[in-house]
């Protein structure tokens, strides 16, 4: 069931925002050809991804640089910095962000989640 969770403006063309759904933390991505929805935390070591950057319709985890594609959750490239953390890789495993469906309606996003 998709729920209101913010207006279009309160998030910048390229940017993203940080809301809460019920108990679910969500990131929410506005691109120019919309808007995209993802778990907040980062799948490896639940760094808060809205601190992250986002470059290339990837957002990138600020603790260890993994990176996802925010429209699907396809992991783009799995943690690898600092060097020792590929130590750890292979016992974390790669696992794709959670996405959630968004869309925009009367100037509002909306979340089904």
């Amino acid at each position: 069931m998709f729920v209101p969770v913010c207006q279009l403006d309160d998030v910048p063309m390229g940017g993203m925002k940080k809301v809460d759904i019920g108990s679910a933390s969500v990131v929410i991505y506005r691109f120019e050809d919309g808007v995209y929805a993802t778990q907040r935390l980062c799948p490896h070591t639940w760094a808060p991804l809205d601190r992250g950057r986002l470059e290339d319709g990837c957002v990138i985890c600020p603790l260890h640089r993994a990176r996802f594609d925010v429209r699907t959750g396809e992991v783009k490239e799995w943690a690898n910095w600092p060097n020792a953390i590929r130590l750890l890789n292979p016992l974390r495993g790669e696992r794709r962000l959670k996405t959630y469906q968004a869309k925009i309606e009367d100037d509002q996003i909306w979340v089904d989640a």
